[in-house]
């Protein structure tokens, strides 16, 4: 090793410990909160579950093209999604399917919930922007597994933390694309809206979001896939679903049960993309 090299060694900048220390610090003075957050957040998210399952499989299957043929006009989209989810029940995975669904849907709605007013805030301030991209930039890059230490660390085992650690990933991506919709709204339409002397509310309300509304949905859908792919690492940290049943036939080899548990978030991700696709080509 060269000299310079060895003087950068030497002088190693202690960032793992400092992080190490500041999560030493949390849980040494919050963990009563983490926990009860934890514990909310599981006892919810196992309700939810113990509800869909209470139902006959076939009822929540009627339910659920009912849903997709009501948000799209398709009967076509409500026959897929009927045979899509027998297929599922055929394969004896539905109560993996109905874990992995609740907790797609909660981060998806949850991300959506604190991403699209993040855009809108950026959008309207480019300061803000400059200030998020590197740490969106961060949520994104850092590696999965890096962040699930010190959240399993905090909030333990079970839903909540694969809960979280999916909106952690998510997250970015409503942001960036309500930032991405609202930035590129045609300069004439705002200035037809500031000239019929709209408000701010009413220019974001009436205006911003209705003409963004197509990128808005598409990160929604995104979202919804960026969840899916999550569900594999959220099962090691003890979130259940189909994650759960793809590292069972990782560890014993079986491709039968990769093969099935693969092909039900194949269906699950078709599923929740086609009924979400309002403003984005669907029909409403």
């Amino acid at each position: 090793m060269d000299p310079i090299s060895k003087l950068l060694v030497a002088y190693k900048i202690p960032i793992g410990a400092w992080g190490k220390a500041f999560f030493t610090f949390l849980t040494d003075n919050f963990n009563a909160l983490f926990r009860g957050l934890s514990s909310g957040l599981n006892g919810l998210l196992d309700g939810l579950v113990d509800a869909l399952l209470a139902l006959p499989p076939v009822l929540v299957v009627a339910l659920i093209a009912l849903l997709a043929w009501y948000l799209q006009r398709s009967r076509s989209l409500a026959l897929g999604v009927v045979i899509g989810l027998l297929f599922i029940i055929n394969q004896g995975l539905w109560k993996q399917t109905v874990q992995t669904l609740v907790l797609v849907v909660a981060a998806s709605a949850a991300s959506m919930l604190i991403g699209v007013p993040l855009g809108i805030w950026a959008a309207h301030k480019p300061r803000v922007y400059r200030v998020m991209l590197p740490v969106l930039d961060l949520m994104q890059t850092l590696p999965t597994f890096v962040y699930l230490i010190p959240v399993l660390t905090l909030f333990g085992l079970g839903n909540a933390p694969g809960l979280i650690v999916t909106i952690i990933f998510v997250i970015p991506t409503a942001v960036r694309l309500t930032h991405l919709g609202i930035t590129s709204i045609p300069k004439s339409i705002i200035e037809a809206g500031e000239a019929f002397g709209a408000t701010r509310r009413q220019m974001l309300w009436k205006v911003e979001l209705p003409a963004a509304l197509p990128t808005i949905m598409a990160g929604l859908t995104q979202c919804i896939m960026l969840s899916l792919s999550m569900v594999v690492f959220a099962a090691l940290i003890g979130a259940g679903g189909l994650g759960t049943e793809i590292n069972r036939a990782l560890g014993s080899r079986r491709i039968d049960l990769g093969l099935e548990a693969g092909l039900a978030i194949v269906v699950l991700a078709i599923v929740l993309d086609r009924m979400t696709r309002i403003g984005v080509g669907g029909k409403k």
